[in-house]
């Protein structure tokens, strides 16, 4: 592959890329990718639940421990079904977005969930 046919990074944008056998490598970020492989496949969440069972966006899940949550006088109990989850990528952990009836919008760690 000549240096001018190697693409710029995928993550940063930058020009300076080059192939490093069947990689290409960005020496500004540090990225390393395949030639072909697609921008989006780094963008995909991979989540599981409590036993393992991959999530996806519009699932059900059962929520598997008694949640203590902020600003409710009561507690989000087991064997609540959240419906219509969403991915997202939560800093803290909380990485289900989701509505829950008598509680309201919220987010959840996978942990503490099993795919219904």
């Amino acid at each position: 592959m000549s240096d001018s046919a190697v693409p710029p990074c995928p993550q940063c944008a930058s020009a300076y890329s080059y192939a490093d056998g069947a990689h290409l490598v960005c020496p500004e970020c540090g990225h390393e990718w395949t030639p072909g492989e697609s921008a989006a496949a780094d963008d995909v969440i991979e989540v599981r639940d409590a036993v393992g069972n991959r999530l996806a966006d519009g699932d059900s899940v059962t929520v598997i421990k008694d949640l203590k949550v902020k600003g409710a006088s009561n507690a989000l109990k087991v064997g609540t079904r959240v419906k219509g989850i969403r991915l997202v990528d939560g800093a803290d952990g909380h990485n289900i977005d989701c509505k829950i009836d008598g509680f309201g919008a919220m987010r959840l760690k996978s942990e503490f969930v099993k795919k219904a």
